[in-house]
């Protein structure tokens, strides 16, 4: 496993960190979850050399910070490294240019499920707690820096990060200028390179970590999605695979299996393509069982993929807007 510099917390963690939706199951999440499967996948990446999880309250309704909470019990002796995310409170992903501050992320709405996640852990102090939702216009609000400020000085929360809403890696960059930021969490993958244009840059210039979330795009880049893929009720990816999503995807997916190197698989080399990148501190794939694990983390060690399979990836690109379905 390598390790990079988290940013100005300064903090060693694996390139391959652990994204935790997956696991957690229940209510709007993803289907076929079950405790035991994920604490062995959870304890099998910690002696693999993980030591970044990533989790949120909604992932499971706090259930997901659970299971993190017995795997920190069950590894004293390890450093692992806790961030998760405050909920919105009018529970809209993504916010909109409409949103307000006070409907969203009012200051006693952020104590109360900071606390929450106090307790589900089970820790006296997070390592980085992130807004799950955020827009820029937000940024300048003295109630927001206000409320920061106290979340650092409380002395139960090391670093603040923010989780950018799909597809705009520039609705932050604001935030981050204030110096209030020490992380933020961006879909980035083939198909998703927009970061590159801009955040990677502005994160550079301030040593703000980047947390690199989706590698998968959502299970397009496992290369096993079909036009004819379906999920149980309930399951979030049938309100994210609508028709339209879905068949542009799996043809993206289709062109980009003929530039998939001989002996390498589909998400070996999407987690490959963002580790390239330098200004990327982690990459947090879900992980919901043993052999997940096992194939993701084995990129760590992988060797950096050649000029001519980067050039040929950079013509995946595939640029889009939020709409209705794409939460």
């Amino acid at each position: 496993m390598q390790y990079r510099r988290f940013g100005r917390l300064g903090w060693s963690v694996s390139d391959v960190g652990y994204g935790m939706w997956g696991i957690a199951g229940g209510e709007g999440g993803w289907s076929g979850a079950d405790d035991a499967t994920g604490h062995a996948a959870l304890d099998a990446a910690v002696e693999g050399g993980c030591n970044f999880f990533d989790t949120a309250w909604i992932y499971g309704r706090g259930h997901s910070e659970v299971l993190l909470g017995e795997l920190l019990r069950r590894h004293p002796d390890r450093r692992l490294y806790v961030a998760t995310k405050i909920p919105p409170k009018d529970r809209n992903w993504p916010s909109t240019r409409e949103s307000r501050l006070e409907d969203v992320f009012p200051a006693d709405h952020v104590r109360e499920y900071l606390h929450k996640s106090l307790e589900n852990l089970g820790v006296e102090r997070i390592d980085l707690l992130q807004f799950h939702v955020w827009e820029d216009s937000w940024a300048e609000d003295q109630r927001w820096q206000d409320m920061v400020r106290e979340l650092r000085e409380s002395g139960l929360v090391t670093g603040i990060g923010l989780s950018l809403n799909r597809w705009e890696p520039w609705n932050g960059m604001a935030a981050m200028r204030t110096g209030l930021v020490d992380a933020v969490q961006v879909i980035y993958n083939i198909f998703d390179q927009a970061p590159e244009d801009e955040l990677f840059g502005l994160c550079q210039e301030l040593d703000v970590a980047v947390i690199a979330r989706v590698p998968f795009d959502e299970g397009t880049l496992t290369g096993t999605l079909t036009t004819e893929s379906t999920w149980p009720e309930g399951d979030w990816r049938n309100s994210y695979f609508v028709p339209e999503n879905l068949a542009a995807s799996v043809a993206r997916a289709e062109a980009l299996a003929k530039d998939v190197p001989d002996g390498m698989t589909m998400p070996e080399l999407a987690l490959r393509f963002i580790l390239a990148h330098p200004t990327v501190s982690t990459v947090i794939p879900g992980m919901r069982k043993i052999h997940h694990v096992h194939a993701n983390l084995a990129t760590s060690d992988a060797p950096p993929l050649e000029e001519s399979v980067l050039a040929r990836l950079r013509e995946h690109r595939w640029d889009r807007q939020p709409t209705a379905w794409s939460q």
